[in-house]
């Protein structure tokens, strides 16, 4: 979570003529889709309609994952979501944004490739959560998860990634009652793998003391150079962290509060410190406001323990954590924080659950993601800062 709108003696005739006059001017200035056109009343969505939402949701995702995958962006044919037409189908519009969204995704594939990464295979579904229908507008929630299996391309790889994203979905009717997407809002405040729009960020919280550390910026140039990891040196259990970031990365531990929704950030920091702290970082209870100071339970939390910029300075103020020069040195329980706009105000944090051949592999919630390499972070946001931590 980050840093916390006529007269009546006129005769007969002349009434007639001027209104036969008034109607014919009407007629002439209604649009020209109206004459000879009924316009329906209100459509009504039952199951049926919503099954259709349902399935345009899923072929619009599930398009945007194949374009991820090794060969299918040209290979594929006709995107899925051609297959729509009459009650329910993209606007024109719309059509057009997924074209757009489909050649960024395959420019992306291309940049993934160059850095040595590459999808066999993609799944992706797709369930309806919530309809509400006012008039001719319907806002339809859905959740996508999606799953993409790393091609073996520098042979020890994960086996897969994969993440859970919510999404808001309009449909507006047309005259004839025929329901068409019209926009698509990512209501999740993180990074999906087929995701293309940047990430909505909170304006720069501004700090008026000195005493707050400022970390380096990390190279993201691949390989980065050697700097191995000690793990035995700060007696923490780095494999609890990992094991604790894959267990609830979707299942989210009933023990803490749920910060997705709660502004830009969401849970994103309050997550990788519950895996740190189930590898062994001790509570420093105190006032929650102090960033000298980290706890967080299902009570009450340290805003260190939940903002992205206030963990940044806990972390380096109290040594638990020193910078390293590249985003290729991390290992596991190692943290990555990221600047999308660079405007010195940190926006998202990540946990490394795993690494293979010089390459880690990380955990987060917003949007709840496992498994994603710092190479598929780097490719999809490759302007952003970048401030890797060494735990």
């Amino acid at each position: 979570m980050k840093s916390r709108k006529l007269s009546r003696t006129r005769r007969r005739a002349a009434i007639l003529g001027a209104a036969a006059t008034s109607v014919v001017a009407g007629v002439a200035l209604l649009p020209n889709w109206s004459a000879g056109a009924a316009v329906v009343d209100d459509p009504k969505v039952d199951a049926k309609t919503k099954a259709t939402f349902q399935r345009l949701a899923d072929a619009v995702f599930t398009d945007r994952t194949e374009a991820l995958v090794d060969g299918r962006q040209d290979d594929r044919g006709k995107p899925l979501t051609d297959g729509f037409s009459g009650d329910v189908k993209l606007s024109s519009k719309q059509n057009r944004t997924e074209d757009a969204t489909l050649s960024s995704l395959d420019r992306r594939k291309e940049r993934l490739a160059q850095l040595g990464e590459k999808y066999s295979k993609g799944s992706t579904a797709v369930t309806l959560d919530a309809t509400n229908v006012q008039g001719r507008k319907a806002k339809v929630a859905v959740t996508e998860t999606t799953t993409l299996t790393y091609e073996k391309v520098r042979g020890d790889e994960p086996k897969s990634t994969g993440f859970q994203a919510h999404h808001e979905l309009t449909f507006t009717a047309d005259r004839h009652g025929n329901w068409q997407l019209t926009g698509i809002r990512d209501t999740d405040e993180g990074l999906a793998v087929n995701q293309t729009a940047r990430p909505s960020v909170a304006p720069m919280v501004a700090t008026t003391t000195s005493t707050t550390p400022s970390a380096p910026k990390a190279s993201t140039s691949y390989p980065g150079p050697a700097n191995a990891k000690n793990f035995t040196a700060a007696g923490l259990d780095y494999k609890a962290m990992a094991t604790y970031a894959k267990q609830y990365w979707s299942n989210y531990n009933s023990a803490y509060p749920d910060f997705n929704g709660q502004g830009a950030g969401g849970d994103c920091t309050n997550f990788v410190s519950q895996a740190l702290k189930a590898g062994g970082w001790k509570h420093v209870p105190g006032y929650v406001y102090d960033y000298t100071r980290w706890f967080g339970n299902a009570d009450i939390q340290s805003h260190s323990f939940v903002g992205v910029n206030e963990w940044s300075w806990f972390a380096q103020n109290s040594k638990r954590t020193t910078s390293l020069a590249n985003v290729y040195q991390m290992d596991v329980g190692d943290v990555l924080q990221v600047d999308f706009d660079k405007d010195g105000s940190k926006d998202h944090t990540m946990i490394v659950t795993s690494r293979s051949r010089g390459v880690p592999y990380l955990t987060y919630h917003s949007t709840n993601t496992y498994s994603r390499s710092v190479a598929s972070i780097i490719a999809s946001y490759p302007t952003a800062a970048y401030y890797a931590y060494r735990t």
